[in-house]
This record gives C-alpha cells, structure tokens and sequence, in this order.
C-alpha cells in the first residue's frame, strides 16, 4: 500500500518524473517513508555495511528529525509494487556553503540494490534521480565516496576521479585516544 503523502521525507514532485518511465511496470520510485522500516530498509542497506535494524520508534524519530531539515536530505526508494519491499535506495543531502558565493553542494551516500535486482540498471537510474534532485536544487556540483571496486560504476554515471578520502572514526571519547 502506498504510503500517505505526509510520511513521504519530501514532496514526490522532486524526483523526475523521466525516472519512473525507465524503471517498467513492476516498480514505482518514490521519497522515503516513515514507514519503509516495515518494508525491508534495513536488509536492503546491509548490502553495502553493517546495518543493524532500529527499532521502529527509532526509525521514526531519526525519519522526524531528517525531514524537520527542509530541503535537505532526499532519500529516493524503488518498491517492487508485488511485494511492496524496497529494491533499491540512495539519498543526496544539501550542504550549503559560504564558498561560492553561498553555493550548495550535493552529497550522495548509501547507494544499495537488492542483490535479486541487480543487472536492471537500478544503479545508474537512482544515481540519475539523484543528479536531478540535485541539479534541481541548484547544486554547483555533486560529490560522493565510493570504494576502489565501485569507481567504474561511478565513472559510467558521469562521476570523475578527484582526491581522497580520509576518515577519523568516534567510537572513542576523545580523551581514551591520548
């Protein structure tokens, strides 16, 4: 059942209509709903990390507080319409900047497809959607890191090679590093 436009993280309206034309008859892409919990988010998600379920409640509250940040985090999800679970997800978030004259910048992160549905190109059209969404917002440019494995991917979808990433974990409270 197709969740109310009030549980949706943004308007569907963002997400180009060009996309779901792409997809065929078995799948809708839509935004984020609180209530994908129930709809397989997080065993979806496990195919890029570690991503233990949080509890409904959680789910809820982390999807409140995403989407009280107007015009910031854009979630897109495909549902396989017969089994209403999600196949695929990936999300670009809006950072806006001092440089550039106030620019803003597009952040894509959690980029997962069902391992059953690889092979379709669902990669390359979230990837798309995603572009859209930011290139609509009015993102001077769109950024995201990958693993080594996955730079061919992303090459294909117009992505270029630029820097590197580094990374500072916080598990630790600060002073357990000294």
């Amino acid at each position: 059942m197709a969740p109310a436009t009030s549980e949706l993280l943004f308007p569907r309206e963002i997400i180009p209509v060009s996309i779901q034309q792409r997809l065929g008859p078995d799948l809708e892409i839509r935004p984020l709903a609180s209530s994908d919990h129930s709809r397989g988010h997080f065993e979806l998600l496990s195919v890029l990390s570690q991503a233990p379920a949080l509890t409904k409640e959680h789910y809820e509250a982390q999807f409140a507080s995403m989407k009280a940040c107007l015009n910031t985090y854009y979630t897109v999800v495909f549902v396989n319409k017969a089994t209403d679970q999600l196949v695929a997800v990936g999300s670009i978030f809006v950072e806006r900047k001092f440089l550039r004259g106030g620019g803003i910048v597009g952040h894509i992160e959690d980029i997962a497809v069902s391992k059953s549905m690889q092979g379709r190109k669902l990669g390359l059209h979230l990837i798309n959607a995603l572009e859209e969404i930011g290139r609509n917002t009015g993102c001077y440019k769109i950024i995201l890191d990958c693993s080594k494995e996955n730079i061919p991917f992303y090459e294909k979808c117009g992505f270029t090679h630029k820097e590197y990433e580094m990374v500072m974990y916080l598990n630790q409270p600060l002073k357990s590093r000294m």
